[in-house]
């Protein structure tokens, strides 16, 4: 993905994801109105296994007429009795905007979904690696279908499988999902839940470290923290004074040079100067 390619997505790729579940329709239309870029309507682990059917007519039912924001479905695994089922179900329905794949462990998971699509129309996948095969294999699983576009790490699996205790044992698993996002050409993935609804600032805390590590933006699982997701990418005065400064100098100058206060400036910095402009400008930061 070129620098330019990465601003461009920038100016479009969601920031706030918000997660609801799909047997709850009174929930889902609430979240549809609370703010987030897109509403994730799960399938999975938030239904109960008696609540299966339920959810996916319900789903079936809300896409089948326009909904206000894009929404993404995350269906069960193929490997279990109800994955099959719900993407035959969903694909095809003119109001799906994308399908979340759980528990992703390689290519072959993703080539599968596509096949389950039968002859209808290959929705936008977003693969989940969920299991420390998924994320050693990252990159195979973000080139896995032209219909990838997107990719992101599943936190709370992952951190079981590895036995992780501090939120730092995580940061590898993180990088390598980022770095296989770029090198696949996609947009950066959005982090992980913050499972603590309750806990802001650990939140804004962990965006900050996310943001930092490279993911743009994060899923969310109450609406009250969408506000402190948005917050904690949105750039703040000095650092779009900064990117000003850079782009300004770098109008008049064109190749690497110095600034003023002794700060070199190369085409890298160039980039990452029209990015902050291009989120500032997207989140009205003057």
């Amino acid at each position: 993905m070129t620098s330019e390619a990465r601003e461009n997505g920038l100016s479009s790729t969601p920031l706030t994801w918000l997660y609801v579940p799909g047997d709850r329709p009174a929930r889902v239309e609430k979240a549809l109105a609370a703010g987030a870029d897109v509403v994730l309507v799960d399938l999975e682990d938030a239904v109960a296994p008696d609540g299966k059917e339920y959810a996916r007519a319900a789903v079936v039912e809300l896409l089948s007429t326009p909904v206000p924001v894009p929404v993404h479905v995350r269906v069960n695994h193929l490997d279990g009795p109800w994955g099959a089922h719900d993407v035959a179900a969903l694909v095809g329905l003119p109001h799906l905007s994308g399908l979340r794949l759980p528990k992703s462990r390689g290519p072959e998971d993703v080539r599968r979904a596509a096949v389950a699509c039968g002859g209808a129309p290959i929705p936008e996948l977003y693969p989940i690696l969920e299991c420390p095969l998924g994320v050693e294999r990252a990159f195979e699983v973000a080139t896995a279908h032209p219909a990838v576009r997107g990719v992101a790490l599943g936190e709370s699996d992952l951190r079981a499988a590895l036995g992780v205790r501090g939120d730092a044992g995580l940061d590898h698993a993180r990088g390598r999902v980022v770095l296989a996002a770029g090198a696949a050409g996609l947009a950066p993935p959005a982090q992980s839940v913050y499972p603590d609804v309750r806990d802001e600032e650990g939140l804004a805390a962990s965006c900050r470290h996310g943001r930092d590590l490279g993911f743009f933006g994060r899923a969310a699982i109450h609406p009250r923290q969408l506000a402190v997701i948005e917050h904690a990418w949105r750039p703040g005065g000095a650092e779009v004074a900064a990117a000003d400064e850079v782009l300004s100098a770098a109008a008049e100058d064109g190749g690497a040079f110095a600034l003023p206060d002794g700060r070199f400036v190369d085409a890298a910095l160039v980039a990452v100067a029209r990015r902050t402009k291009a989120l500032a400008e997207r989140l009205g930061v003057g």
